[in-house]
């Protein structure tokens, strides 16, 4: 309903304004306005495990930019990292319940430096401040998530255990599952129920 009172508002405002709409060089409204995004991926990176990198109903933020050819030898030409919204996961510009589907797929690397291909390729956390910044990061991923929408968390236990990790968020997952060449990876599936 909020969404279809701001509409209203910016129509009865340009029309109280008299706007001839010939004349108009901007729209009213946006797209995203009318339209928005049902999917955040919240730390989106390269978009690597998306099978649809320009998905129409993803937003794609990072906290971060990379131009192409970022690594040397022209190792991974294409790699870049280009997302709709930059902005901290722990800090999100995003409203309460927003989205129906959020995907958090975080650093998990809290060793070495920037220079690193990996740790270019999918960011650092902070050594000291590691866990609290998950947790807020899953906090704020809880928050823009609608009732009864999904959060996908990925976290790789290169440096970190999954169990230490989850036994500070908020809810439990509901099902999840160890994958990649090594194991170490582990998809997490919650679903905000309303209580």
């Amino acid at each position: 309903m909020a969404d279809l009172e701001l509409l209203i508002f910016k129509l009865i405002t340009m029309i109280d304004k008299s706007t001839d709409i010939q004349n108009i060089t901007e729209p009213a409204i946006t797209y995203s306005e009318c339209y928005p995004k049902l999917i955040l991926d919240a730390c989106c990176g390269g978009r690597m495990f998306w099978y649809q990198k320009q998905h129409p109903n993803v937003l794609y933020m990072d906290n971060r930019e990379v131009e192409k050819g970022s690594f040397k030898n022209n190792w991974n030409p294409n790699w870049c990292v280009k997302p709709d919204v930059v902005a901290d996961f722990r800090e999100m510009p995003f409203k309460d319940k927003q989205f129906k589907l959020v995907v958090f797929d975080p650093p998990h690397l809290t060793s070495g430096s920037m220079k690193s291909v990996i740790n270019k390729k999918y960011g650092l956390l902070n050594k000291n401040t590691w866990k609290e910044d998950i947790v807020d990061g899953f906090n704020e991923c809880w928050r823009v998530l609608d009732d009864f929408g999904v959060l996908i968390f990925k976290w790789n236990e290169a440096n970190i255990k999954v169990n230490e990790l989850i036994k500070s968020f908020p809810v439990k997952p509901l099902f999840g599952d160890f994958t990649g060449k090594t194991g170490k990876t582990v998809w997490m599936t919650f679903m905000k129920i309303p209580v």
